[in-house]
Order: structure tokens, then C-alpha cells, then sequence
């Protein structure tokens, strides 16, 4: 996890991710983070699909009571082929519109990737990246998942 001032709210605490669905061209999957007294943030779904060029990674945010935040289905495409365990993901231009419409300029830059260990390693993981080049703002936020225990299942995520 990041020690960057812009993850001080997440920064020690719990955080939890669920491959809710899954088929052949989309895997959703929300990003639960812990707010206490038994509560999670389920604001956050990364949705991964499929496309002719290879993969997209596409961010949805909704509000508590389901609706959907301005700032939602940002992402982008695969512009490589990756490799089996990485895939990054290019901001795409309706991300950067949508960046500039809302005032977050130095999202504009974003790269975000996705890796998952082989199956049946006992250090299986599951991880979560954005970045940003040095000339925005130097922006690195990495978070990792366990996949070798199970966990009990989240709640869904906010509007499902």
C-alpha cells in the first residue's frame, strides 16, 4: 500500500476484493475498504473485459445510495500484449475527458494494471496498481490480495 498522502484515508485499513461475476468476456470485481464498526465502502467495481484489440479495465463508482458518482467508468485498453500474470491499461480519452470535465487533470497521465499469480501457488496474489508518469505528479498506488485463503464474501458492492 501506498504512503502517499493521497491514500492517508485508506492507509492500515482492512480492504477486501470479490471476483463477483465472471464469464467468458467480464470479470467484475469490487474493492471493498474498511470504514469501522463493521462497515465497508462499497463505492468501488473494477470491471474487466474483453475487446477485439485485448482487455479493458473500466472503474465504476457509485454513492451509498447507489447512484452513480461524475467521476465513473474511467479506464482504458491494453495497448500490449502483457503477459499472463500483468496487464497495464493506458488511460483511454473518454477517461481524459472526463478527467478535465471534473477537475482532476493529473489523472490524465494514469496507467493502471492488474497482475494475478498462477492458480494453485501458495503465495497466490491478486494486485491492484495506478501510476502515474514522474512529470504528473509521481503518483503509485499498489495494493495486493491473498488469494491462497479464503475469505468470507463481502457484501455486494453499492447499487447492486
Amino acid at each position: 500500500m501506498s504512503e502517499q498522502k493521497a491514500d492517508a484515508d485508506m492507509a492500515g485499513k482492512p480492504m477486501i476484493m470479490h471476483a463477483a461475476s465472471c464469464d467468458l468476456n467480464e470479470i467484475q470485481i469490487p474493492f471493498h475498504i474498511a470504514e469501522g464498526n463493521a462497515q465497508w465502502n462499497r463505492s468501488r467495481t473494477w470491471i474487466i473485459t474483453r475487446t477485439d484489440q485485448g482487455l479493458r479495465l473500466k472503474h465504476r463508482h457509485r454513492h451509498e445510495d447507489g447512484s452513480l458518482d461524475d467521476v465513473s467508468n474511467y479506464g482504458g485498453d491494453t495497448d500490449s500484449e502483457g503477459t499472463a500474470s500483468r496487464q497495464e491499461f493506458p488511460v483511454d480519452a473518454e477517461s481524459v475527458s472526463s478527467f478535465e470535465t471534473n477537475g482532476l487533470d493529473k489523472s490524465v497521465t494514469n496507467i493502471w494494471a492488474i497482475e494475478v499469480s498462477e492458480p494453485g501457488q501458495g503465495d497466490a496474489r491478486f494486485a491492484y496498481e495506478l501510476r502515474r508518469p514522474q512529470s504528473a505528479d509521481g503518483r503509485h498506488f499498489r495494493v495486493e490480495f491473498d488469494l491462497s485463503k479464503p475469505v468470507a464474501v463481502p457484501p455486494p458492492p453499492w447499487g447492486d
